[in-house]
């Protein structure tokens, strides 16, 4: 084990045969991501079957993480499939039931409440920010626009205000009937699109616990009224996803790189699991190397102390899906190795309210005034390996856990190495041993080796772990 930072590939076409998905795991992937955004509820079943089966065969855990489509704005459809716009050109948006077929003149759009939402002067956002329109006058259900930027604008583009101030809901009927799925599905995380507060987080929820599913809530900050809420947001919250696309559309692109740092650093503040994402190394949809910018980008988020860096379209849908895996891991290596390995200890930030948080807080002080060759945690649910993840440490953290959902989880954690152990009923002295037995089998120490071992006097008790121990990994497996 030697990467910290961790992998998220989201699923598609170019991932569907059997032997691309088990590279990709090998290659290094940590996390799938499953888009709901494309695709029908068959076809993302079978996609999560698919992962749970290559796991099994390559005997690993590997998240999965659902990503709801949210309330996205669309535009309707074009009688030819697309127009040709040019600026000083007149456009009219449609928000009513029943629009009249798009044309060079107008198109319909899906959110009828929009012309509650703009007035003269409005800047609207199409196409992911590649097309602009000045409101000029909102007349019933019409919106008058003028076109700002030349382009061809085809059916069903995405539309944004900039700015913010869209009152369109958190989530809609369609998220509320995906959040029943992925509940069946047992889906290890769900990612919330467009929160614009805390209460979307909480809302969604709610409705993954009536529905019976355990995943983590991950908030995707992509809304300008996210910032606004951004502590409140991050607190409601299991992980965070900082969505570059839509939330770069609303605040503007030039503000993108203050804003990733200050969403990283609060979500770390908050001892919050992180992603960074969107176009991270998106000429590898064609191309089978990245750009230096590309290259700059990934490792920068790694700087900054992202938990992981996502892909979209490059492994969905691009000619290369296991080679930018490969290159990703690489980059991430290389980042990671400029980073000071002995940063100045950051404590958690949190007042050790449970017994296990305070002893993940002597572990890391204990860690960086010790040589050691790695930190061993014995956990049920994963959180002791959470609460030391927080603290960047130059130990590897390897968590050992019966239950295959906490392994599952942890798979986001930075500078965490989950492996399956269900010892039994042994007594705690023998654990102990199997425990390293364990963990040397699998070739991540070795005899001679000093190591932190966490645990607590009962296996299988949530929020147990009690104990932490000094050991030195004896030459002969107990």
């Amino acid at each position: 084990m030697s990467r910290r930072t961790k992998i998220v590939a989201t699923l598609g076409p170019a991932t569907d045969e059997p032997e691309v998905l088990e590279r990709l795991i090998t290659a290094g992937c940590d996390v799938v991501r499953i888009n709901f955004s494309h695709g029908d509820a068959e076809t993302h079943a079978r996609r999560i079957r698919m992962v749970r089966a290559a796991a099994r065969e390559l005997d690993t855990d590997i998240a999965v993480l659902a990503d709801l489509s949210g309330p996205k704005i669309r535009i309707d459809r074009f009688r030819e499939g697309a127009v040709e716009l040019v600026p000083g050109q007149p456009f009219t948006l449609y928000a009513r039931e029943n629009p009249p077929a798009g044309d060079e003149s107008g198109v319909g759009v899906a959110y009828l409440g929009l012309v509650d939402d703009v007035r003269p002067g409005s800047e609207l956002l199409l196409d992911d920010g590649l097309m602009a329109m000045r409101v000029e006058k909102v007349n019933g259900d019409e919106i008058h626009c003028t076109v700002l930027t030349a382009g061809k604008l085809s059916d069903r583009k995405g539309l944004n205000l900039r700015g913010g101030g869209l009152s369109v809901p958190g989530l809609s009927a369609a998220d509320e009937r995906d959040i029943e799925r992925a509940a069946e599905w047992q889906v290890d995380y769900l990612a919330v699109s467009f929160p614009r507060s805390a209460e979307d987080i909480e809302q969604a929820r709610d409705l993954m616990k009536r529905a019976g599913g355990q995943a983590a809530l991950v908030s995707k900050i992509e809304r300008a009224e996210a910032i606004e809420n951004l502590e409140s947001i991050i607190d409601a919250s299991d992980a965070v996803l900082v969505a570059r696309g839509d939330l770069g559309v609303e605040i503007g692109d030039e503000e993108l790189p203050g804003l990733q740092k200050r969403i990283i650093s609060a979500s770390l503040e908050q001892n919050r699991a992180v992603i960074t994402a969107t176009q991270m190394m998106q000429s590898m949809v064609e191309s089978p190397i990245p750009t230096r910018a590309e290259v700059l980008d990934v490792a920068n988020a790694v700087i900054d102390g992202t938990d992981a860096v996502m892909l979209s379209a490059e492994t969905a849908v691009g000619r290369h899906p296991v080679k930018v895996i490969e290159a990703m891991s690489r980059i991430c290596l290389g980042a990671e190795r400029h980073v000071e390995a002995h940063v100045p200890i950051r404590r958690l930030n949190v007042r050790a309210e449970r017994i296990d948080q305070a002893i993940a807080m002597a572990t890391m002080v204990t860690a960086h005034s010790l040589p050691l060759t790695a930190i061993i945690a014995l956990t049920e649910s994963g959180s002791t390996a959470q609460w030391l993840s927080r603290v960047r440490s130059p130990v590897p953290i390897i968590a050992l856990s019966p239950n295959r959902f906490s392994l599952r989880r942890m798979r986001l954690f930075q500078h965490v190495q989950p492996l399956f152990f269900a010892p039994g009923d042994e007594p705690a002295a023998e654990i102990q041993q199997l425990a390293l037995d364990r963990v040397r089998n699998a070739g991540l120490i070795q005899p001679g080796d000093r190591v932190l071992l966490t645990l607590g006097d009962e296996m299988g008790v949530l929020g147990g772990t009690n104990t932490m121990k000094i050991l030195t990994v004896s030459g002969e497996v107990g």
